[in-house]
């Protein structure tokens, strides 16, 4: 017989246990949000390797949400943590970095050989390097901004890609095309180009302008007649947002000067 059973507990007591097995329940909901990032991004390498490639890019597309959603579940809970962000970085470098590169390599560069896995290294270089950058400035930069085309927004340019031509590249055009946005992206994500975060923009506490309701049934209607089309089209215009906003300031800074 346990003799610490026949012990009575205080009402207070209990109620601190309560608390203390909810603040650890808390704790690890966001790992579980990151642990869902990693198994994507892990499932999403054997689909490639497998020449399922809707399915990998899918799977890339889901992790994504999952990484949107664990820090904004951490904040909520408040159990942000320093351990919770170094693994998240870790997570995001096998969801974002190897899967879209395998990805990417399987779906069109596998038949440059040398210069296509070399490209596809390349992008998991350049996305550690970016993860890297951030974890440090974190506390230095301007939230409106990332520095660099986050690494998401990278590997979602390659899934968006694929879904919307899923049949394995064969045209040597469009292998080249891959190559080159491959070695493109790899570059802007360690670049210092800045995008913009938007986080302002998505503050649910702020009042939104009217015009907005429509903007998002628009949206919706869209997605709903050419999801894989509008995704791309998203993922391509944020990816070339960054550089067209650097040659929008400096053309009009050039104008200033000369005028």
């Amino acid at each position: 017989m346990d003799l610490d059973s026949t012990v009575p507990v205080s009402p207070v007591r209990r109620r601190r246990l309560s608390r203390e097995r909810l603040s650890r329940g808390l704790f690890l909901l966001p790992t579980l949000f990151t642990v869902g990032n990693l198994f994507c991004g892990y499932l999403s390498i054997w689909r490639s390797i497998d020449g399922n490639f809707t399915a990998a890019a899918v799977l890339i597309i889901a992790a994504a949400v999952l990484d949107a959603l664990d820090g904004r579940v951490a904040r909520w809970t408040h159990s942000t943590s320093e351990f919770g962000e170094e693994y998240d970085s870790l997570a995001d470098l096998v969801s974002f970095g190897v899967a879209p590169a395998v990805l990417a390599h399987s779906w069109g560069l596998a038949d440059f050989q040398s210069l296509g896995w070399m490209a596809s290294f390349l992008f998991v270089v350049c996305g550690s390097m970016r993860l890297a950058r951030f974890n440090i400035q974190t506390k230095v930069v301007d939230k409106r901004y990332f520095v660099g085309l986050p690494i998401p927004a990278a590997a979602g340019t390659i899934a968006a890609l694929v879904l919307a031509t899923p049949e394995r590249l064969v045209d040597r055009r469009w292998m080249a095309g891959l190559l080159v946005l491959t070695v493109l992206l790899s570059y802007l994500m360690i670049s210092t180009i800045r995008y913009r975060s938007f986080k302002d923009q998505v503050d649910l506490r702020r009042r939104k302008p009217i015009w907005i309701l429509p903007v998002i049934a628009a949206a919706f209607a869209l997605i709903r007649l050419w999801p894989e089309l509008l995704l791309l089209a998203v993922a391509l215009a944020f990816a070339l947002s960054g550089p067209i906003a650097k040659i929008w300031s400096f053309l009009r800074r050039r104008r200033a000067a000369g005028g």
